[in-house]
């Protein structure tokens, strides 16, 4: 059992804090799968069956897993486990549940999106989106902390009351769409203003032009 690095492929260092992919192992593991040759390799490299999760060593070579592969975002080259915001977001008062997804970003790659759903009988207001990333900065590394938090009266769930991941993770991406094409509407805008503008400093200097050529006539 170890953790080892995506990039290198050799195993992390074991301070607890550095992610890696779990691998695994021994005579108890699958030899892989059945006349699937090519999701074999993908999972069983070099005798070590790599099992989708990331996680970090302990210096007493305790395993921690933080998260599935797939749910981890990827953020100014950082890596964020979802399940760590959201355990932490648990601790406010006012959250009932929450989910973590990564939105995509232009400038970071991907910035964690929280949805959110709050807690019934709230005494006074509910909290605001602004308030909850002030109260997630004050717990949380910075890096780490959700740039979007999305209130919904209760996250979408499967029959057996799993919270449906994917629906989110599709949500996440529609609110980037929306984001960009607000920009594209400013962008259009600022630039119908710029030839309007242009067009009326053209026509003041054309009457300029036209008034300065009468006087010279007379």
């Amino acid at each position: 059992m170890d953790v080892v690095s995506g990039e290198t492929g050799r195993g992390v260092s074991w301070e607890g804090v550095t992610m890696g992919g779990v691998v695994l192992s021994g005579e108890h593991v699958m030899l892989g799968y059945l006349k699937d040759e090519e999701t074999t390799a993908k999972t069983i490299k070099d005798g070590w069956f790599f099992t989708d999760d990331v996680g970090v060593m302990h210096c007493d070579g305790y395993l921690e897993i933080k998260d599935r592969s797939k749910d981890v975002i990827i953020s100014g080259g950082e890596n964020i486990s979802s399940v760590e915001v959201e355990s932490l977001m648990y601790e406010h008062l006012a959250v009932n549940e929450a989910a973590v997804e990564a939105r995509p970003d232009d400038f970071w790659g991907e910035t964690p999106c929280a949805f959110v759903g709050l807690k019934a009988g709230l005494v006074g207001p509910p909290p605001t989106e602004a308030e909850v990333i002030a109260w997630c900065r004050e717990k949380m590394s910075h890096f780490i902390v959700p740039k979007t938090v999305v209130f919904l009266s209760e996250l979408p769930k499967t029959s057996p009351g799993k919270i449906q991941e994917y629906w989110l993770r599709t949500k996440a991406k529609k609110l980037v769409l929306s984001y960009n094409q607000l920009k594209e509407e400013e962008a259009t805008v600022n630039s119908d203003d710029e030839i309007r503008g242009d067009r009326v400093q053209h026509s003041e200097k054309t009457r300029s032009d036209n008034s300065v050529g009468g006087v010279g006539k007379r």
